[in-house]
């Protein structure tokens, strides 16, 4: 594996923000199920209009062909909820995880303020979103920890209705452990549609599925399109694509430890794994664990990992720490974990990721479930201008404005002279009637 320094690292981690080639084998798919060849955007906009015209009648269609089950009851029973098991080591981790999720964002400042002075008051009131939609990824496992993760800081904002949509197994159910995590969290209201279709259905309503105000959590291609498309309808809170990892290791960091980290990630689909270190002889170290680690993996997990290793993995050699970090902060990760001496020297200088992993006991993979700070962070690089998933993203932050007449004597003038150069004279006139000052024409 080639290993990248100076101009040609810069390169290989400036991101490329055109839109990411679409795969043969996805667009085969789409053309065995549609009979015809379509792009994923034009079978969503299909997907959306059908969700909008007919509503349940269309979920229950799209989910027989796109899942294999047609589930005539849509939304799950709360004596199934009630009755779903799980086994009882795997039931508490479910509620250590939630517990300390909350805890987390529990301890961030989410209130408003209003102050009072000379000029009056002026402030912030903040309330919480009305309801909120979730959305939890199928396929092969339960993400049980992505609807703690976007469910729990949702009510933690003070969300007073959330409701969860996600794919039905080929037996027409919800995996259990999803039931189970719903019932410890407080939520009752759990659909079993999943793809774009489920994103339509929160975006536009149907009789069986409520619109919502906002759609939280991450999916396949097709639904990060459908959110994107259905983005002013409702509101979203991010548009995340596959996962990366960068790791900054210097010579002092254990190549096992950094492949176990590269490899979490890479065992996503389409992950990009990323390694910075200064040093050459663990670069070597760590390609050579990385080859023994992939074969002990099982399958289908060895397989993902091994295409997101060969096909986009980047190695890169820095002369010293403050180059691994400024090519960091370049790439902007979803995730960048410091395996080095003194990883907490480093913090003040990581300018953009969407979260900083510090020390070899904070290990990524933890924070994908039970750390405390939601695992649903930025990708692509849009760390550079959004955040993870927070309280904040599931409540309304309103101006408020209550000068005095005083006040209003002092500044009114200057935001009439204002309003007159953009040229919009009823607002210069509207400041000048409680001023008083001046003769309105046609008064």
């Amino acid at each position: 594996m080639q290993v990248l320094q100076g101009p040609d690292a810069r390169a290989a981690l400036t991101r490329n923000f055109d839109q990411t080639p679409v795969p043969d084998a996805v667009l085969a798919r789409i053309e065995q199920t549609f009979g015809e060849p379509l792009t994923p955007t034009q079978v969503v906009e299909r997907i959306l209009a059908d969700v909008r015209a007919r509503g349940d009648d269309a979920l229950r269609d799209w989910t027989a062909q796109l899942d294999g089950t047609r589930p005539e009851t849509l939304e799950v029973t709360a004596e199934e909820i009630q009755a779903a098991q799980i086994e009882p080591a795997l039931h508490e981790a479910v509620n250590l995880a939630i517990r300390r999720v909350r805890a987390f964002y529990q301890q961030q400042p989410a209130h408003g303020f209003l102050n009072h002075g000379p000029d009056g008051a002026l402030g912030q009131l903040v309330r919480p979103i009305g309801r909120v939609g979730v959305y939890v990824p199928g396929g092969l496992a339960p993400l049980i920890s992505t609807l703690i993760h976007t469910g729990v800081p949702a009510q933690v904002a003070g969300v007073p209705e959330i409701i969860v949509t996600t794919p039905p197994g080929k037996d027409g159910s919800v995996h259990p452990a999803i039931l189970v995590a719903a019932r410890e969290m407080g939520i009752t209201r759990i659909f079993k549609v999943g793809g774009a279709q489920a994103v339509g259905a929160m975006a536009y309503g149907t009789a069986s599925i409520p619109s919502v105000d906002k759609i939280a959590g991450p999916g396949n291609l097709f639904v990060v399109i459908a959110k994107r498309l259905v983005y002013g309808q409702t509101g979203i809170e991010s548009l995340p694509g596959p996962t990366e990892t960068l790791v900054v290791a210097d010579d002092t960091a254990d190549a096992r430890h950094v492949a176990a980290d590269l490899l979490a990630q890479a065992e996503h689909n389409g992950a990009e794994p990323v390694l910075v270190s200064t040093s050459r002889e663990k670069l070597l170290e760590v390609q050579a664990e990385l080859g023994q680690q992939l074969e002990n993996l099982p399958e289908p997990n060895r397989s993902w990992a091994r295409d997101s290793v060969n096909a986009r993995m980047k190695i890169v050699l820095a002369t010293d720490i403050d180059e691994a970090l400024d090519l960091a902060n370049l790439y902007a990760p979803e995730h960048l974990c410091l395996l080095t001496r003194d990883p907490w020297s480093l913090l003040g200088k990581v300018q953009r990721a969407g979260g900083v992993f510090v020390g070899e006991a904070s290990m990524e993979a933890l924070g994908d479930y039970v750390a405390g700070p939601s695992h649903v962070m930025p990708t692509g690089g849009t760390a550079r201008f959004t955040s993870p998933v927070n309280v904040r993203d599931f409540q309304n932050i309103i101006s408020v404005v209550g000068v005095n007449e005083e006040t209003l004597r002092r500044i009114g003038p200057a935001a009439a002279r204002l309003a007159r150069a953009e040229g919009l004279e009823a607002h210069a006139r509207a400041v000048e009637s409680r001023l008083g000052g001046k003769e309105q024409e046609g008064g």
